[in-house]
């Protein structure tokens, strides 16, 4: 028979059993929770970059400076030497973008207009026709055909005054950069345009050249006219298909005159447009009647009649083509915009226009943690000055800085490239996470030591955001960095934490 003891005894002996295995499965539970949770804190680790491809070309001369910033989780990816100021080259073109973008609306125009200044009789303009600028980068040929069509409206025969071209905002503007001032003598590219508050097509004269049968010349005339009001000597032969072109266009100025001289052979089915700088900006309005023509930095008379008036391409687009194509003049004639507007007063040359670029990113950096060697320096808005100075920091900053300014950031991405989409071959190469998760900016000079940047976004596959920047220089002992290994580096590292987020 069982004893009462027996009974509590046992029964105290089945509650310490299930005591036991509540204990044993709740120990269970919590180990499992601690080794899901451990694996999800590594899911969860943010991506750190190793550089290894950059810091390969660092030892072997090249001077380098890298960041990338997690900009969902406020983390840093990586740095390598990311507070070391190199030459950016068009990198420059971020702050210019930003900037401008902080000042004026997405749908911004600049407005050429042509004003009277005297009473119209009889198809006669009794005083002067004045051709006013508002610095528009965009001003070309075909404006300038609105503006003669408008115009013609008014049935004026002859003018009895003078035609003045007023260069408002800002006048005429010294060539600063080396590459700028060689080409007031010599051009034969068109990155060097000089820039003007009235200047016509970019700064450049456009011919086509077009092949006519193997062994004849070839037809060449301007791309908005039959005729440029520039002489062009010398001719260009028609190929068979297939074989090289050699062709070569170049610009010379003598006494004030350009001249286009062309050469070389050009194939069959190979129609070119080809862009040359011109010496002076203003040249490709084609107008020129010596003795009535009087340029003047003066505004008009409050009492000048307007008579016709074309509005050039919106903030939006012109910053599209300036980042994309990396469009020297666009960058500068902008940064010269700035100045005047924010400063009310013409400014005399690009480096002092440059200051609201250099106020700008005061800005930037007090939303930022405290930047190593105090404000960037900067010469140009184009990034063509070579003593411009910027580190990967500052254009990660910039970037974060765009990234959390909502009411413009679809506008300053939208302008970015993506590399599947590129314009040039060379970015259209690397892994499909690099051709479509990437939007960026490039630069690059060759003199006086190798300049390769790319700075921009990295999407990560949950949707979210990486700002990047890398800056390769050449340096003392190795004045010559290929763009090509530069890229191959950068890009390496890049799709390294594109593989690894």
């Amino acid at each position: 028979m069982t004893s009462t003891l027996d009974l509590v005894f046992a029964v105290t002996q089945q509650k310490h059993n299930i005591d036991a295995v509540v204990k044993i499965r709740s120990y269970a539970m919590f180990f499992k929770a601690l080794v899901f949770g451990a694996i999800a804190a590594c899911a969860a680790a943010p991506v750190m970059a190793d550089w290894n491809a950059l810091s390969a070309l660092q030892r072997d001369g090249a001077l380098v400076s890298a960041s990338a910033i997690d900009l969902d989780r406020h983390t840093v990816i990586g740095r390598l030497n990311a507070g070391t100021r190199l030459t950016p080259a068009s990198l420059t073109k971020l702050i210019t973008a930003a900037a401008a973008l902080e000042v004026w609306p997405t749908d911004k125009m600049f407005q050429t207009q042509l004003l009277a200044a005297g009473e119209i009789h009889d198809g006669v303009l009794h005083g002067d026709l004045i051709l006013r600028g508002a610095g528009d980068p965009s001003l070309d040929d075909h404006s300038l055909w609105q503006l003669a069509a408008q115009l013609k409206g008014y049935d004026i025969s002859s003018i009895s005054g003078r035609l003045i071209v007023s260069l408002s905002p800002f006048g005429k503007i010294v060539c600063g950069a080396k590459d700028r001032c060689d080409a007031l003598r010599h051009s034969d590219s068109a990155y060097n345009a000089p820039i003007a508050s009235l200047g016509v097509d970019f700064g450049n004269w456009c011919l086509i050249v077009r092949p006519t049968q193997a062994g004849s010349p070839a037809q060449i005339r301007g791309c908005a006219v039959n005729h440029l009001p520039v002489e062009v000597l010398g001719s260009v032969k028609s190929v068979a298909a297939g074989m090289r072109s050699t062709l070569k266009v170049e610009r010379d100025t003598d006494g004030g005159s350009d001249r286009l001289r062309v050469g070389g052979d050009i194939p069959l089915g190979s129609e070119q447009r080809v862009y040359r700088s011109m010496s002076d900006s203003s040249r490709g309005v084609g107008i020129s009647a010596p003795g009535s023509i009087v340029v003047t930095e003066e505004q008009p008379p409050a009492s000048a009649q307007l008579l016709a008036q074309t509005d050039g391409l919106t903030l939006r687009e012109q910053l599209g083509r300036m980042l994309r194509f990396s469009n020297n003049y666009i960058a500068d004639v902008l940064t010269m915009d700035l100045a005047a507007s924010m400063t009310n007063s013409p400014p005399h040359d690009l480096p002092a226009a440059t200051q609201v670029l250099t106020q700008f990113m005061s800005r930037v950096q007090r939303a930022a943690p405290p930047a190593e060697g105090g404000l960037p320096l900067l010469l140009s808005g184009s990034g063509l000055t070579i003593e411009n100075r910027l580190s990967a920091s500052d254009l990660t900053e910039l970037l974060d800085y765009e990234y959390r300014a909502t009411g413009h950031f679809p506008a300053f991405y939208g302008s970015l490239t993506v590399p599947r989409d590129a314009p040039f071959e060379f970015m259209r190469l690397g892994s499909d996470a690099w051709l479509d998760r990437v939007a960026l900016k490039t630069g690059t000079l060759n003199e006086p030591v190798s300049v390769c940047g790319i700075a921009g976004y990295l999407r990560k596959r949950d949707g979210g955001w990486i700002a990047f920047a890398v800056i390769v220089n050449g340096s003392a002992d190795r004045n010559q960095i290929s763009h090509e290994a530069a890229m191959r580096a950068a890009r390496s590292d890049l799709e390294d934490i594109l593989a690894r987020d």
